[in-house]
């Protein structure tokens, strides 16, 4: 939920189309893509992995597997941005396409190629569509990438699951379901629960004709598990990452002062038996 799109008209909590708002999250990533990372692209380094602001780095946590079975596989990422993770994995010499549905975003990839000298094969392409054939990879992954931004986050899953060879791993974090029950603030102000954790209406922006400029979607535990499940995957682990206490980075709601209470982030580990 940041930066805030220019020419908001209002903001708030309201159903809106599923298809538009689903374009305008491309339009929105695509044009914020240099902003949001002049905002961010330290913390989340050129080529670096980090699944959550709470600053988890796959080198420390091994979520995808084993960094030598990881070079005999091939990888997808989806919801890429600017393919920092997939960066990270090519500088350890695995095999690796990289996907957003945001022309920007993989604009910014480029550019991150050409500074570090290690280059992703980067597709554009909406993760409900994806243009690969059935068991294509052996592992696939998206750190907040594509499921928050799409209101029909099964048929992410169950494309994963088509282009998932059998035994293969799909590992995605979003944002922890029980923070949507609090306002976004990094504050003490945000410690007090404000709305229903059941509340399924997407958060959007629209501009001064209705139109959406850009939208998020909760889903809590039970939705993520059912969404899993009917793609026909297998869970295998749930991390909630702990706020360490010599992170101070504020990214939005995140930040040191809630992240000692409240979980940020979910990450879930799935397999295609």
């Amino acid at each position: 939920m940041d930066p805030q799109s220019p020419g908001v008209g209002h903001a708030g909590y309201e159903n809106v189309d599923g298809g538009a708002a689903a374009r305008a999250n491309a339009r929105w990533w695509s044009t914020a893509s240099a902003e949001y990372l002049a905002e961010h692209g330290e913390f989340l380094g050129a080529a670096d992995f980090c699944w959550c602001p709470e600053g988890l780095r796959e080198a420390d946590a091994h979520l995808l597997g084993d960094l030598a079975r990881l070079r005999e596989a091939r990888v997808l990422e989806v919801g890429c941005g600017a393919a920092q993770c997939s960066r990270w994995l090519v500088g350890q010499g695995v095999e690796v396409v990289a996907t957003d549905v945001a022309a920007g975003m993989l604009a910014r990839a480029a550019e991150l190629d050409a500074r570090t000298a290690l280059t992703v094969p980067t597709v554009l392409a909406d993760a409900r569509d994806l243009p690969f054939g059935p068991e294509s990879f052996d592992v696939v992954f998206t750190a907040f990438g594509a499921l928050p931004f799409v209101p029909d986050a099964h048929r992410v899953h169950a494309e994963v699951a088509r282009v998932l060879r059998p035994g293969g791993r799909w590992v995605f974090s979003v944002t922890h379901p029980v923070r949507w029950a609090f306002p976004d603030d990094p504050t003490a102000h945000g410690l007090t629960v404000n709305r229903s954790y059941f509340d399924r209406t997407p958060y959007v922006e629209v501009d001064a004709s209705g139109e959406p400029l850009y939208a998020e979607y909760h889903r809590t535990f039970g939705d993520h598990v059912r969404d899993v499940v009917a793609a026909g995957l297998v869970i295998e682990d749930l991390v909630e990452p702990e706020w360490p206490t010599d992170n101070d980075n504020v990214w939005g709601g995140w930040g040191p002062v809630r992240g000692a209470l409240v979980p940020g982030t979910i990450i879930v580990v799935t397999r295609r038996p």
